[in-house]
């Protein structure tokens, strides 16, 4: 498989190398940053094989992408909660920066977002981006508890207007992460709809298909021409009709591949899109093309 995003995949199973635009950096350095809950929620809610939990080194996570047709992944600096509540993490941008930079063929990274930061917060996104070489912004309204729409997030849409970088955003249905910071699901995507219209030129991407109102995500997409879905954090497999048909007919341009590793495994989940039978020129897109496009891979 060659080393830059985008170029066909070696491996005859796989028809390109695909770009994983959600992934969680599982180093043993990076899960020295996470709280306790980790072990628990991934292995335990969410599946994760038990021997996951030690960590895995660069050089594993690459070898597991790409063994799965996946060439290029998205590295998150994920901001979980307020540092100092139950639960709550922030993952250092230099963890992530470190990786990309030793690996920039395979890795790129997102920088993550609290809204509670205020300019400081503000600050560090354009830090990042310009300084640190991350390609793009990510966010969990549920940490925070405050919707997508709620002014807190405004300085934050204005500069990645600004920078010219695309912000994903969890939407859809929260999870438990932590018994002890229990997270009330504030993602609805019709909540994106005023933040679309405020700033259409910003480049917003609902991941995490937006369950369970799936239906209410692809509206905001097919309104927006600037939003778009994530199809990450949920098997495949078990995809509503409604979203594999979006992705196979007039939505074939709005939704990207992504994992959230190790939510899912990065190999079941190639396989299991393989074996939805999608059209022949609506994969490339789903896998690649569309991320290309909109992060500005080219």
């Amino acid at each position: 498989m060659s080393d830059t995003p985008g170029n066909a995949a070696s491996n005859p199973i796989y028809p390109v190398a695909a770009i994983d635009a959600v992934v969680n950096l599982w180093t043993e350095e990076a899960l020295k940053h996470r709280p306790d809950w980790a072990e628990e929620f991934f292995s335990g809610k969410m599946k994760a094989k038990n021997s996951l939990m030690t960590g895995l080194t660069l050089e594993q996570m690459i070898e597991r992408m790409e063994s799965a047709g996946i060439g290029h992944g998205f590295l998150i600096a994920a901001k979980s909660g307020r540092p100092g509540l139950p639960g709550c993490y922030h993952m250092p941008p230099q963890v992530v920066a470190d990786a990309v930079r030793r690996y920039p063929d395979k890795f790129s990274g997102l920088i993550g977002i609290d809204p509670f930061t205020g300019m400081d917060g503000v600050r560090e996104l354009e830090h990042a981006v310009r300084e640190l070489g991350f390609i793009g912004a990510h966010l969990y309204p549920h940490w925070f508890e405050l919707a997508p729409d709620e002014a807190k997030y405004y300085p934050f849409y204005a500069k990645c207007v600004e920078l010219d970088v695309p912000i994903q955003m969890q939407v859809g249905q929260s999870m438990i992460y932590s018994k002890d910071f229990r997270c009330r699901s504030v993602g609805q995507p019709i909540k994106l709809d005023a933040v679309a219209c405020d700033f259409p030129e910003l480049k917003l991407i609902g991941i995490h298909v937006g369950i369970p109102w799936t239906d209410e995500m692809i509206a905001m997409a097919w309104k927006h021409e600037n939003v778009f879905i994530g199809c990450d954090a949920h098997s495949p497999k078990y995809w509503p009709q409604s979203f594999v048909h979006y992705i196979n007919s007039y939505g074939q341009d709005k939704v990207i591949f992504g994992t959230d590793f190790p939510v899912l495994d990065f190999k079941r989940t190639m396989d299991e899109i393989l074996s939805l039978n999608f059209k022949p020129d609506v994969l490339p897109k789903l896998l690649r093309d569309n991320t290309r496009r909109i992060y500005g891979l080219d």
